[in-house]
Order: structure tokens, then sequence, then C-alpha cells
């Protein structure tokens, strides 16, 4: 992976054109019988810009944009019996007013029909003129896509213990009496996440902020509870393959494609918002090739994993996406997956009508590596960036106000062979605008180890173009594993043990 290096010359400053880091939500403790919060909704903000029309893989701004973190509860909470027929009333009435005024009253029975028939005629009772309307496939198709699809999805309880689901637990406790034994711990039920069933034998892929922090984890699909293990995650990508024990036959999402989708078309979310299973909203494509990047200081203050994740390409929907849908699936009219539910936008840190998907293809191929035992790998350039902006460019006499400075070549990369040395600035990639280390990252994020593309850049106040075959980030990301199974090794110790101290 690209790495982007605050430190290095020139200083990144606070260029406008540097996305601000997402901050990532921390799961909260499961609140007692009869509350549904959700807590640990951090925000995190953006400093990009829109990007332009026709534009791909640069950052989005709106509001303040969320992961759609894992719900705080642990039992379902039944919606409060009353309200949903009143509301279905009241609704039904509208539709009925709306119909009277359209047709009249004589044609409403007709445009109220059985579903079974998919034309009606309608005949206006002033003028006897009849109109043959087609009848609304929505809700049939709605009904279809749901029963092919909801056996795929899954409900995901994770369970931690107390000082690992907030480390302020030791001075207040969470003692609300439900949790798993695991050895002499009591594991406490702390957050819900939904996911998606890839294999009949149990291979469920979800987000990793799911099950980031998690010891043990509960997984119910089709209406039957399978303990499940880890099997691996990518932190980097947002992405975690849990696998159920001792499941066998279960019912597989069909894999749709995430590069052949069409504005507008209609989808559907299924998961589990707000810890409610087997939910489902319908939408659209709003827009594709939305790109985020959250900042590592930003994962490590919420108490994450500590590096940066980014997110390439992601598809944007306006079905409905809460907390609690992480993970889940985001599928189209044929029933076909195409991609996983993760990222809202809003000011509340509730659906506003923004939510973001990590496209299946994505998100398919990284579930493959880990199941199959690997490390994840991406797309790597082999330098250290930092972004210009005209702030910096202005101080360090910078040939160009905007684009991705070269502080550090990695010996043997993909960027050395192609001769670009640090102090080097990229400007384009594919022919497509870099202003900032953030949009070069993600740039290179969509593609796979040994592409070639073509960089723009700027050498010393001379432009040239020159062709570059991006590496792989496997050497990273094993040092990545090697050390977090070094920290995994001290669990257990104390300040005493470690330092000595009496």
């Amino acid at each position: 992976m690209t790495d982007m290096n605050p430190n290095s010359m020139p200083p990144s400053g606070n260029g406008s054109q540097q996305p601000a880091p997402l901050q990532p939500s921390h799961p909260a403790a499961p609140a007692p019988s009869g509350a549904q919060p959700y807590g640990g909704q951090q925000a995190y903000g953006y400093g990009a810009g829109q990007q332009a029309p026709g534009t791909a893989q640069h950052s989005f701004n709106a509001g303040q944009t969320y992961e759609a973190e894992p719900v705080a509860t642990h039992a379902q909470h039944a919606a409060p019996k009353g309200n949903g027929g009143k509301t279905f009333l009241i609704a039904f009435a509208g539709a009925l007013v709306a119909c009277v005024l359209a047709f009249g009253v004589w044609g409403v029975t007709g445009a109220m029909g059985g579903s079974s028939s998919h034309t009606e005629t309608i005949t206006d009772p002033v003028t006897g003129q009849q109109t043959v309307i087609n009848a609304s496939e929505d809700a049939t198709l709605a009904e279809a896509v749901s029963a092919k699809c909801l056996p795929s999805v899954a409900a995901i309880t994770v369970y931690a213990s107390a000082s690992a689901s907030d480390p302020m637990s030791q001075y207040f406790g969470y003692g609300y009496g439900y949790g798993q034994e695991q050895g002499d711990e009591t594991l406490q039920a702390y957050s819900q996440g939904s996911g998606v069933v890839l294999t009949e034998d149990g291979y469920v892929i979800t987000n990793n902020h799911v099950v980031e922090g998690g010891s043990a984890f509960d997984v119910v699909i089709a209406g039957d509870t399978y303990e499940a293990e880890l099997v691996g995650t990518d932190p980097s990508s947002d992405v975690a393959v849990l696998k159920c024990k001792d499941a066998s036959g279960l019912t597989v999402m069909e894999i749709g494609d995430s590069d052949n989708l069409t504005i507008g078309e209609w989808v559907m979310t299924l998961g589990s918002p707000f810890g409610l299973e087997q939910s489902v909203a319908t939408g659209i494509v709003s827009a594709t090739s939305r790109s985020q990047i959250m900042d590592a200081s930003e994962s490590t203050q919420a108490g994450g994993t500590g590096e940066i994740t980014i997110y390439p390409n992601m598809i944007q929907t306006d079905a409905a996406i809460n907390p609690g849908n992480s993970g889940g699936a985001l599928v189209d009219s044929e029933g076909k997956l195409i991609g996983i539910n993760t990222l809202i936008t809003s000011y509340s840190g509730n659906y506003s009508g923004v939510g973001f998907a990590i496209p299946v293809n994505y998100a398919i191929n990284l579930a493959q590596q880990i199941i199959a035992g690997e490390n994840p790998t991406h797309a790597q350039l082999g330098v250290s960036l930092s972004t210009v902006s005209a702030q910096n460019a202005a101080r360090y006499g910078l040939s160009v106000d905007a684009g991705a400075y070269v502080a550090a070549v990695s010996p043997d990369s993909g960027a050395a062979a192609a001769g670009i040395v640090a102090g080097d600035i990229i400007t384009a990639f594919d022919g497509e605008p870099v202003e900032s280390a953030s949009d070069l990252m993600l740039d290179v994020r969509t593609k796979n180890p040994g592409d070639t593309v073509t960089l723009t850049v700027n050498s010393s106040g001379t432009e040239k173009e020159v062709q570059v075959t991006l590496g792989d980030d496997s050497a990273s990301q094993q040092q990545k594993q090697e050390q977090q199974s070094n920290e995994r090794s001290m669990d257990g110790y104390n300040l005493n043990d470690l330092f000595g101290g009496r």
C-alpha cells in the first residue's frame, strides 16, 4: 500500500484538498433490557471536496460519516405494538385518497385489485375514458428478493471482556447479566452486526469493524444459531470472515457484478439494523465510485487497529443503512450480492438517505484470500507521500500547488523501477488529476498487484509520464501480522511483570 507520511517534506499542512481523517466508532456496552441505544457512534468529518462528475476514486464530502456500527444491544427488541398498525393505516388511507383523486371512486377498486395481473384498466366516471396502467411490481419484486436473500443473511453478536469493550469498564462495570464463559472470564455481549453467507459450510463475510475487539461470536442464520470463529480480517479494507462451527447446507448468497451497475437501478439492503434481525429496505443506486480514507491516528484514538482504512469505489445508496446493518448485504433486483453495507453519512448518526457499501468484486476477492489462509494483499506503488497544497508549495518553492509529494521511494518497488525519486510530485493517475496523497492512495487501491498504470510526474519543474507496474504489500502485511502476534503474546502481563516494579 502507498504510505502517507505527514512528517515528510514538504509538510502536509492543512491544505483544503487533503481529506480529513475518518474516525471509527467503537462498540459500546449492551443496554439493559428495554433500552435500545447504540453507543460509541463518533463522527468523522471531511476536508476534501466533492468529486467532479465523471471522475472516480476521489473523496466525497457530505455531512458527517459513520461506520454503520454494530448495535450496542444484545436482545432483539420488538417494535411497540399498536404503532405499527397505526402507521400502516394512515399510509393506507393516504394511498386510498390519492387513488380517488386520480381515478374517481369507480376506478379505485380496479387500481387496488390483486397483484396477480400486470395491468389494470381505469375508467374515468365523468368522461368514461379508459386508461390502461401497469400495476406496480415494487411490492412483488421486494417480496421475491427478500425470500431469496434473507436465508443467506446473518445476524452477528460479538462478545468481549468488559475491559476490551470499554477501557472505562474498570470503573463503571457492565453487570447486565448476560454473556458467555470463556475460560475463567465472562465475556459480555457488547455489539451486533450483520453478515452474508458465502459457503454452505458456514463462511460468512462481514466488516472488520463489526468483529474488531471480539473474543467470541454467535451467528444466527435462517433461525439457527452457530458459534463462530474469526478466520481472518483485513483492517485496511474493513473486511472480515467468520466460520460457523458445524454448519452445513446453508443457503449461499448469489454473487453479482459490482462493476456493472447503473445509476438509479433498484437495490435492497438486508441485515440487522438496531439488532432487528432479517430486516430489509429498498432504494436505488445513488452513485458509484465514492471513496474515502480513515486515518490511522483517528482509529487509534477510538480504540481501533491504528492503521489506515481505505474505502475505494464504494456504492452509494438511499436504501436504509443503520447501526447494525454493517456487514450486511446490498443486492440487486435479481437478488444478487453487489455490496457489503459499511458506512453512512449523517448529521445524527442514523439513516439520512446516504449510505455506502463496499463493492462485492473487491470484498469477495479479499474474503477468498482470507478463507484460503492467506494475508490479503493490495496493490502498492512503493512510495511515502505527503500532500502538496498551495501553502506549502509557496513556502518551499514547489512547481505545482496540488498533488502527492514523494518523500521516499522503496527499493525494488514499481516506483523505483519506473525512475520515480524523492522530491517528485505525482499530479495524475491514469489521466485523472491527483490533488492529494489521499487521492493517490485511493487510486492505487482500486488496482490489483501487477497492473500497469500511467503516472504524470512533475520532477524539478519538468512534467513527464511514466509507466509503473504496481507491486503488492505482502511484506508489510506479514510484518503487521508478526507485530500483532507479538502484542497478543503480551496479553495477561501487567506493568510489574513487564517492567519489574515492586
